[in-house]
């Protein structure tokens, strides 16, 4: 501002200016460096930065799902309580997933992708979505539609008082030998995490997104959210929402990843929990 006045200044010395010109060429001055430009970085940053909340949807091999999530999500957002957009995360799938992801986000000016070079699995495709999050909140659902995005509402009334605000699957409609492997692996979880969630494998979640990026991700991580933020001295709520059966594709879920592998990674978060670093800043001089 002070180069402005001295430059201002500097022509009122002389007689033979033309002070239309000099006006006009400061208003052009502002429009092109404060305008223009302003333009530009917005185009260049992070787009979810313009929301409250990002829903970040994992994708792998869901073609028959795709259509109808757009459907789903975009009747939810003009009716979310807060701003919000929608993160699709192709998990490398072979087949017509991404095709269809950017032609959902072509015609939805809500709608963003990301697309993984390979397949890298559920846990690395949340944690993609999570660190290219910049809105204030971070929710989660899956792409098979077994729960709807309008109760995204019952878990945002909560989630100011909340680091992370989850679901419980109300009346689950999976098959008896599914509910019975759940019902197990999360009842060994809870004796080895002591996290007193129930359900943790509820695919209707959502956090704040400071604590979200500062969770120890590992392959399997997504079956531990609640226990591994709450290494953070985080606050956690438990809301009943809907469960649907599964209407297309198929699931990628089977005995391995839904019983022995959740058994093993249950020890790799004791060993993690006991070392887990967390603290919290008492006094300082860095801001001025």
């Amino acid at each position: 501002m002070n180069v402005i006045i001295r430059f201002l200044f500097f022509f009122l010395c002389y007689k033979n200016i033309n002070w239309i010109w000099i006006v006009v060429s400061i208003i052009l001055f502002y429009f092109i460096f404060f305008v223009l430009l302003r333009d530009i970085y917005n185009e260049a940053m992070n787009k979810t930065i313009n929301y409250q909340l990002t829903i970040v949807v994992p994708v792998y091999n869901e073609e028959d799902n795709i259509y109808s999530l757009e459907q789903k999500l975009g009747e939810f957002l003009p009716k979310s309580i807060c701003t919000a957009c929608v993160l699709f995360v192709n998990d490398g799938s072979r087949d017509n997933s991404k095709q269809r992801i950017m032609e959902v986000c072509a015609r939805n000016k809500d709608f963003f992708y990301m697309d993984l070079a390979k397949n890298s699995g559920l846990s690395a495709a949340m944690k993609a979505g999570i660190d290219y999050t910049e809105s204030v909140y971070v929710g989660y659902m899956d792409a098979d539609l077994q729960t709807t995005p309008e109760d995204f509402n019952l878990l945002l009334k909560d989630i100011a008082d909340y680091q992370l605000v989850m679901g419980i699957r109300a009346n689950r409609k999976d098959s008896f030998f599914k509910n019975l492997q759940s019902k197990i692996a999360n009842g060994f979880r809870r004796m080895m995490t002591n996290d007193g969630v129930q359900d943790t494998g509820c695919p209707l979640k959502v956090l704040h997104t400071a604590y979200a990026k500062r969770i120890p991700f590992f392959t399997g991580m997504h079956r531990f959210l609640p226990a591994l933020i709450l290494l953070q001295d985080a606050k956690i709520k438990q809301i009943p929402v809907r469960h649907f059966p599964r209407v297309a594709g198929t699931s990628k879920y089977h005995l391995w990843n839904r019983l022995v592998s959740p058994f093993l990674d249950c020890f790799a978060y004791r060993w993690m929990k006991k070392r887990y670093i967390n603290y919290c800043i008492g006094d300082n001089n860095l801001i001025a």
